[in-house]
């Protein structure tokens, strides 16, 4: 297996892998359908970390106007601590800005604390609670938000790219 891997946006020919490594990573994962479905909703934007042809993360956010909320972020346990889920949030974070988003926000669970520490590091804040978020276990969910996205790329395009 190489060490490399890329990033890159989610296609409808990545809607397995990615509802593999959701399956693999959640309790109560999104079926494969919400994936496909995902991938039909303009608002929606999702970024894949591919190596060796394999999905071994995923990244995606919805996004309206100036507002974007993150909405899953996974990595294939046996790629994590190598950088990928720090690589795919930062490079979501840099697509939603080329978008025209000023702001993320995401849900955590409360005891996620390695994914609490990643989301401060790349500067997030915790914003409040949502009691309960979570329908596995009923944990609570911080909400967190990011205001100072990257600068947007003045050279971005993309075919969905509405053009004023």
């Amino acid at each position: 297996m190489g060490s490399e891997y890329i990033i890159r946006r989610m296609t409808e020919r990545d809607v397995d892998g990615v509802a593999a490594v959701e399956a693999a990573t959640f309790p109560t994962p999104w079926s494969r359908d919400a994936f496909e479905s995902e991938m039909r909703n303009v608002a929606a934007r999702y970024l894949v970390a591919e190596r060796d042809g394999e999905i071994i993360g995923y990244a995606g956010a919805w996004i309206i106007l100036d507002e974007s909320h993150i909405t899953n972020i996974a990595v294939k346990k046996e790629h994590r601590g190598q950088g990928i889920g720090r690589a795919l949030t930062a490079g979501l974070l840099q697509y939603l800005s080329n978008l025209g988003a000023t702001y993320a926000t995401l849900e955590v669970r409360r005891s996620n604390e390695v994914a609490q520490s990643l989301y401060i590091s790349l500067g997030f804040v915790k914003l409040g609670v949502r009691k309960r978020y979570y329908e596995d276990n009923g944990e609570d969910a911080f909400i967190m938000v990011c205001d100072h996205l990257p600068e947007a790329d003045p050279d971005f395009t993309e075919p969905e790219t509405v053009h004023e």
